[in-house]
């Protein structure tokens, strides 16, 4: 049941990658501060069954952030394949939003004359709508700036634990994501999979994970 008051209404748009829980939280503060509805909506052109474990990721904890910020809904459109303006158009008149967050990495003034400005098009396309642009970083491969990109790995079950390794085999027990920390020679950092439909993540020290670190954070 929608509580508060009618007269606004928040609207977060999220994309892939970590950005989107500032946005969340800034959306949150917003709604809770004007006693309003709020809603979370990301956008992919992807069906759900090819989200690679990051994607599923990053989605299972925008929905857990949500949630905890009361939204009202947390909407992802799949398979979409229309501009994404035109997707939160039809959220915004469906929902009768009234403010948006958003976020906006830094973009090369060769990439504003190209492709143009995604928050113009927005603009342009929402007229009254009030927009809350948020910086965010360009880079959207960790939240703290301490790991690499991440890449695929597995888990094999060895006598005190669990052991990383890069190749699969019959003997992995887990495939996941692993986040090596920055400046080092070896295999420390964090690596992130599934676990009975929740996300666990576990630090890897030496490619070596501690057995009882398998539970959900």
């Amino acid at each position: 049941m929608i509580t508060g008051r009618m007269d606004e209404c928040i609207l977060v748009c999220v994309y892939y990658g970590p950005n989107g829980e500032p946005l969340i939280r800034r959306g949150g503060k917003i709604a809770k501060m004007l006693q309003c509805p709020l809603y979370v909506l990301t956008v992919d052109s992807q069906p759900e069954d090819e989200w690679d474990i990051e994607k599923i990721h990053y989605i299972s904890t925008w929905r857990k952030l949500a949630e905890q910020f009361g939204a009202e809904q947390f909407i992802v459109k799949y398979k979409e394949k229309r501009p994404v303006v035109k997707v939160i158009n039809e959220v915004v008149k469906q929902l009768n939003v009234t403010q948006i967050v958003i976020g906006q990495t830094a973009k090369s003034r060769w990439e504003e004359i190209t492709k143009g400005s995604f928050i113009n098009i927005l603009l342009n396309e929402l007229s009254f709508v009030d927009l809350h642009v948020v910086s965010v970083s360009r880079d959207v491969n960790n939240q703290d700036g301490f790991y690499e990109k991440g890449i695929r790995a597995y888990l094999i079950e060895v006598a005190d634990g669990y052991r990383l390794c890069f190749n699969h085999t019959q003997r992995d027990k887990y495939e996941g994501i692993f986040y090596k920390e920055v400046g080092t020679d070896f295999n420390n950092g964090v690596y992130k999979f599934m676990k009975d439909n929740e996300m666990i993540e576990v630090n890897v020290v030496d490619d070596h994970v501690k057995k009882d670190s398998l539970v959900s954070r």
